[in-house]
């Protein structure tokens, strides 16, 4: 047993075929920088010492190299003289008795061999001149063969590359293009969330609790013949906390996370994404049991053969193949599930979307009044807010808020209360920071006339007006003709928060809609372009009525929506001209209605409507204390008790 223990401690360095390469260049590069005659280099002088050691017939012969530098020999007595055995040479060894003793480089050839001739014939000297060519046949050879060198070399490590991708697999290709860009998060370190911090969604965290605990204990499902889902279909608004889900579900699995985007897939490169997607399921199986999550799938999973009139979504088309293949192929993927997200599942292909795939649709929805309280409480733990802030009051305040909104409110309350120099965050500025989402950033500076001041004030007063008389218009809040974003008014309601709308509550709203326009020519006789957003809205609502919900007696009980999403690549109407008459006509008469009704209204209140505009006027802000003041109670009001009962 002892020596089995000391086996491991013997550790050699591993063998390694650059060590080879290494060696090769060092020798070459020895032989270029040390090779020919540098062992015995002679003593380096200068051009005009070189003439008078030669005046003296000290010189026995001169040899000239490649056309630039002089070696000189000198004669056996000369060698012998003081002035030459003190030379300051840099050889290794001295210069034996046939080497040159001085060299020195000279410039021009004619002026040195002109030079050394005038003074051969006025010393009547013999020595002789040696023409000759100096190469390095070594270092020559190595500079032919470095571009050979350097391509072998460049091709043996894409060989190496690729073979290290499991025979040439999708990860081995050309600089790793084809290796999947997956980011594997450590539940200890990467991953800090946890379902405590999902506020809400109760039904979907319920599904993915479901998911994450069949991952941790199988044999609880798998005894009574379960078998794992292969996927779970996150489908819901923008900002209602999709991937904010998947991310407690890194959390709280405790088994290898797998996240990126759809667009991960795609890339300029043919082929790539389904290598992309190769790879990414080869490292999941490999860290079975784990969890992969996809992020926007809908870049990669629309429907096949839509708009493929170029033939362009080839590639997006591939990758897909292989995702499908993959999830529910003949290689089975053993505790591997795979999370997706998107807000656009209309578009996503069928095959995709069928039971195997993904076996589970998740449906995540925008939020309701208790888990927008829920969510407040979340958002509210880092801020430091007043102490009697009540998280119900924000909550109704915040209908059809996501999740990313109630953050972005809590965050933009606590920027305000800093800008004004607060110790805690209040109540006023969360409504504050509510109004900024909603309506923008307030402009007081804008440059408005006194008559337009009044035309928007009485077109404000005539929506509250209205709203306020009818009984299934939305409560008022507030009122403003303080300019915010692109309006130069605005007037805030309460909506009720239905799960299905009746014909008259739409044609209540719609007159309330319509109640500035109409203040504007029962109070001037004309009308302006103020009201540009308000037509667009009821010229949607009443479409609507018509040609999706089937609530227009002459139109019928027919609807021309399509949920596929298909009617969006065809170019014929699903209606004929004479129906699309109809349809125009209906939705001019439901419009011109509850405009002639607006007036109506407005006619039998014109005082109280004129005293609210000036109200506003003055104080350019006007809530619903100020209403009830001058209108009295609403008619239409509904207690607590059927508040509480209806929410």
């Amino acid at each position: 047993m002892a020596e089995e223990n000391k086996k491991p401690e013997n550790k050699k360095p591993r063998f390694n075929a650059y060590w080879i390469y290494a060696a090769i260049i060092l020798v070459f590069l020895g032989i270029q920088f040390f090779g020919g005659s540098s062992w015995t280099q002679p003593a380096k002088t200068t051009q005009a010492q070189f003439q008078t050691y030669l005046k003296q017939g000290d010189v026995e012969k001169i040899e000239i190299i490649n056309k630039k530098m002089a070696k000189v020999y000198l004669t056996p007595e000369a060698k012998t003289k003081e002035v030459h055995s003190k030379k300051d040479g840099n050889a290794i060894f001295p210069p034996g008795a046939n080497d040159p003793t001085y060299q020195f480089e000279f410039g021009d050839l004619q002026n040195f061999e002109n030079s050394i001739k005038q003074i051969k014939e006025e010393n009547n000297l013999d020595t002789q001149i040696v023409w000759n060519t100096d190469s390095n046949m070594w270092g020559e050879l190595f500079l032919t063969l470095l571009p050979f060198i350097v391509i072998i070399g460049i091709w043996i490590f894409i060989m190496r590359r690729m073979s290290s991708g499991a025979g040439g697999g999708a990860g081995g290709q050309i600089f790793n293009i084809g290796k999947s860009k997956a980011k594997l998060f450590d539940e200890k370190t990467d991953v800090k969330t946890s379902f405590k911090d999902v506020a809400g969604l109760e039904g979907a965290k319920e599904e993915v609790q479901e998911i994450v605990d069949f991952l941790k204990t199988p044999a609880k499902y798998t005894a009574l013949g379960g078998k794992i889902p292969k996927g779970a279909l996150l489908v819901g608004p923008p900002g209602t906390g999709k991937t904010l889900l998947a991310k407690a579900v890194a959390g709280e699995a405790k088994v290898p996370f797998f996240s990126l985007s759809g667009s991960d897939f795609v890339e300029m490169f043919v082929g790539v994404g389904a290598s992309r997607v190769r790879d990414l399921f080869k490292q999941a199986k490999e860290k079975s049991p784990a969890i992969i999550f996809i992020d926007e799938i809908d870049a990669i999973g629309r429907a096949r053969g839509k708009n493929n009139f170029s033939g362009s979504n080839d590639e997006r088309e591939n990758t897909l193949n292989q995702l499908l293949t993959e999830m529910d192929g003949f290689g089975t993927n053993t505790n591997v599930i795979v999370l997706a997200a998107t807000n656009r599942a209309d578009v996503l292909d069928k095959a995709l979307m069928r039971a195997g795939r993904f076996d589970r649709q998740i449906y995540v929805d925008l939020p309701d009044v208790r888990e927008r309280k829920e969510i407040f409480e979340v958002h509210l733990r880092p801020i430091k807010i007043d102490d009697s802030l009540d998280l119900d009051f924000l909550a109704k305040q915040t209908p059809g808020f996501s999740g990313a909104d109630i953050a972005n409110v809590c965050n933009e309350a606590a920027l305000i209360a800093a800008r004004q120099e607060k110790t805690y965050v209040g109540k006023q500025d969360f409504l504050d920071a509510v109004d900024r989402i909603v309506g923008g950033l307030e402009k007081k500076n804008k440059i408005i006339t006194p008559e337009e001041k009044k035309a928007i004030a009485f077109h404000e007063a005539g929506h509250a007006t209205v709203s306020w008389m009818l009984e299934h218009a939305a409560p008022l809040v507030k009122v403003t003709i303080v300019p915010r974003g692109q309006s130069l008014g605005a007037a805030w309601y309460l909506p009720e928060e239905r799960l299905i709308v009746r014909p008259e509550q739409m044609l209540d709203e719609m007159c309330a809609t319509m109640g500035g326009r109409a203040a504007e020519k029962v109070i001037f006789g004309k009308i302006s372009t103020g009201a540009l957003s308000d037509l667009e809205k009821v010229t949607k609502q009443a479409r609507a009525m018509v040609t999706i919900y089937g609530l227009n007696d002459a139109v019928g009980n027919l609807t021309y929506y399509d949920s596929s999403g298909q009617n969006e690549y065809g170019f014929t109407k699903p209606y004929s001209e004479k129906t699309a008459e109809l349809i125009d006509k209906e939705i001019s008469r439901m419009i011109e209605e509850q405009y002639q009704r607006a007036i109506d209204l407005l006619e039998k209140n014109k005082d109280k409507l004129t005293l609210l505009a000036n109200e506003l006027l003055e104080k350019e802000v006007i809530f619903k204390d100020n209403l009830q003041r001058i209108f009295g109670d609403r008619p239409f009001e509904k207690t607590e008790e059927e508040k509480v009962a209806t929410t």
